[in-house]
């Protein structure tokens, strides 16, 4: 596995990140804040011209949520099995504006043309930052911006007080008790494919100015919404994340499933879970 101390610094990038983990992505993975399309709009005096390009696009879920606020969207993404889902998705929602290219971020501009914003959703960690945001540099129209949408994580401690305060209609998700059956199964350390990652860089504002960006603007994008969560919509959050996609667990998937499903019916015998859902926030960067 990539490196001793098993931090982003050393950590590659293969094939297998998200290997199997799309079909349970949408259901699994949070919602974003209903108003985040319109707080881009907003941000960015789009009026329904231009072309947006979303990097590490996933299955889709914000390149299809914005897609009516541009001519045109294309989402860029490595993993075939997302990219089938978000086309899928597209087919669904009747946008016919959408197309999708199998391709890393690192191969940009890769001949796509120039776009009024780019956005990384929850995505550009996992890129050789400085590249992307050099590339990316080249491709935006006068006047275009790049995005970052970023969801916090909810805050499990948060939810533990409201839920002694009766405030929650059910228990939070039991995130340690999950973490420690993770450990159990995969090791001590954050499995990434076929390396381990335990950290996560920061500082995407000196990277972005590096590439020739003003410094971030930040605009918050309300949400807090309390959510009610099966037991299923839990295993699929599971199976979403990198550190647990099924081709880690190989045979024992079904083991595992069944531990996770023992593990959430001790913790809310009704099989549902209550999370507050976190701000969204934007970063949004503009030439120089």
């Amino acid at each position: 596995m990539n490196g001793a101390a098993g931090g982003w610094e050393t950590w590659e990038w293969d094939q297998s990140l998200f290997a199997g983990a799309a079909e349970y992505y949408e259901q699994g993975r949070l919602p974003y804040a209903p108003g985040l399309a319109d707080a881009i709009a907003r941000s960015l005096a789009l009026d329904g011209q231009g072309r947006l390009l979303d990097v590490g696009c996933g299955p889709g879920v914000v390149a299809l949520r914005l897609a009516p606020l541009f001519e045109a969207v294309v989402g860029l993404d490595p993993d075939p099995e997302m990219l089938d889902h978000a086309s899928r998705a597209a087919a669904r929602l009747g946008i016919g504006n959408a197309s999708w290219v199998c391709q890393r971020a690192e191969a940009l501009p890769a001949g796509l043309g120039s776009f009024r914003a780019v956005t990384f959703a929850a995505s550009f960690h996992w890129m050789d930052r400085p590249a992307v945001a050099s590339a990316v540099a080249t491709m935006l129209d006068s006047g275009g911006a790049v995005v970052q949408v970023d969801a916090p994580g909810y805050r499990p401690e948060e939810l533990a007080a409201e839920a002694r305060q009766g405030s929650l209609s059910f228990p939070p998700p039991p995130d340690e008790a999950l973490d420690r059956l993770r450990r159990d199964y995969l090791g001590p350390d954050r499995r990434a494919g076929q390396g381990i990652r335990n950290t996560s860089p920061a500082g995407e504002d000196q990277v972005f100015q590096q590439a020739g960006f003003l410094p971030a603007e930040i605009v918050a994008v309300p949400d807090r919404r309390a959510v009610e969560r099966t037991a299923d919509d839990v295993v699929a959050l599971v199976f979403s994340n990198s550190s647990t996609a099924p081709h880690l667990l190989g045979g024992r998937r079904g083991d595992y499933e069944r531990d996770m499903r023992q593990i959430l019916g001790h913790a809310s015998p009704s099989g549902r879970f209550s999370v507050r859902l976190p701000d969204n926030l934007l970063r949004i960067w503009r030439l120089r």
